[in-house]
């Protein structure tokens, strides 16, 4: 693991675009584009794409493929897109407003993820609140959902419910599954909820607020909606409570053994209200080439945490560099880390 770029503000997603070069949101409203990697391994170009959004997060590139026409990005309240083709390291042309998105500052993150055949944009839109009830909490309209609409904005849906804080979405190259990372409810102690990630069925509901992990009733909403206990879905990968599960990726590179194909590397962004820290850290989800997670997971870039009242870094986006190495961003230290392999 090396250093490969440092002097950012608070970066956040990382995306690979299809030419090769690296585009990074920093949480302040800036998206900034980085272009290739040295002989010592460092980047060579660090550009400013687009600035003055307004919490953004969630970037990707549409049409998918070899030649993209957007850069979409997802910021608090709205998609935009920018025209764009490779190389480009500014717009072609100003943003243009896709859809409105509901929800509010509480979970503010709004990653973009399109189909594997172009034709839906799928948004993820966190709670407005740590547990409101929806049936009683207007700013709760729409949340804790993965949204559906067209590239173009319209026909919006919802695709899967019942997720409170899905962060990270990602596609599985291998099946054409959505997937996500989670950040579940807080307040019911150190050892529950647990974060997860899992792939996403169509009309799927996960549980929030009313139930948690299958048919766990949450007790703060003792007896409501007795008729979801069945329904709610028991997630892939169960990870630690307050882990802070972020961005995720499916590994394509060819640098790293074989075994890693097809397996899914996890930003954790690390617990913030629990006694013994856990998360600070990436981990590997290994799919063993089926495409399916089996429920395991492991440590794969650990030693951000110093002892339990300091750390110094704190991973929040991963992605596959062309040469197959893998770039974290870290937002602690405001830096991109690059893990590569070597069999020597």
């Amino acid at each position: 693991m090396d250093l490969f770029a440092t002097g950012f503000q608070e970066p956040r997603l990382i995306r690979t675009a299809p030419n090769g070069d690296f585009f990074i949101v920093e949480r302040g409203g800036t998206v900034k584009v980085v272009r290739g990697i040295t002989e010592k391994g460092k980047a060579e170009i660090v550009a400013v794409f687009a600035e003055s959004l307004h919490m953004p997060f969630g970037i990707n590139f549409y049409p998918s493929g070899a030649d993209p026409q957007w850069v979409y990005v997802g910021s608090l309240h709205e998609v935009v897109r920018y025209p764009y083709q490779n190389g480009d390291l500014k717009p072609r042309g100003p943003s243009e407003h896709i859809a409105d998105l509901p929800g509010g500052e509480y979970h503010w993150t709004r990653d973009i993820e399109f189909s594997a055949d172009g034709k839906k944009m799928f948004v993820a839109v966190g709670a407005a609140s740590n547990i409101d009830d929806p049936d009683t909490t207007p700013a709760e309209k729409n949340t804790a959902n993965i949204l559906e609409f067209n590239p173009d904005g319209s026909g919006m849906r919802v695709f899967a419910s019942g997720i409170r804080n899905p962060v990270g979405l990602a596609i599985n190259p291998s099946t054409g599954e959505l997937w996500c990372s989670t950040n579940e409810r807080d307040g019911l102690g150190d050892n529950l909820v647990p974060d997860y990630i899992t792939h996403v069925q169509e009309g799927g509901f996960y549980g929030w607020p009313w139930w948690y992990m299958g048919g766990h009733q949450d007790p703060r909403h003792q007896g409501k909606h007795p008729e979801l206990k069945d329904k709610a879905i028991t997630p892939d990968v169960i990870l630690n409570p307050h882990n802070g599960s972020l961005e995720i990726t499916f590994y394509k590179g060819k640098q790293f053994p074989a075994e890693y194909q097809g397996d899914i590397f996890a930003a954790e962004h690390g617990s913030w209200n629990r006694a013994v820290r856990v998360g600070y850290e990436l981990i590997r989800v290994p799919l063993h080439q089926s495409g399916h997670a089996s429920g395991e997971y492991e440590d794969f870039m650990t030693g951000f945490v110093v002892d339990n009242e300091h750390v110094w870094g704190r991973p929040v986006g991963v992605t596959v560099a062309p040469d197959g190495s893998l770039l974290v961003t870290d937002d602690a230290s405001n830096s991109i880390w690059r893990i590569t392999y070597s069999s020597q």
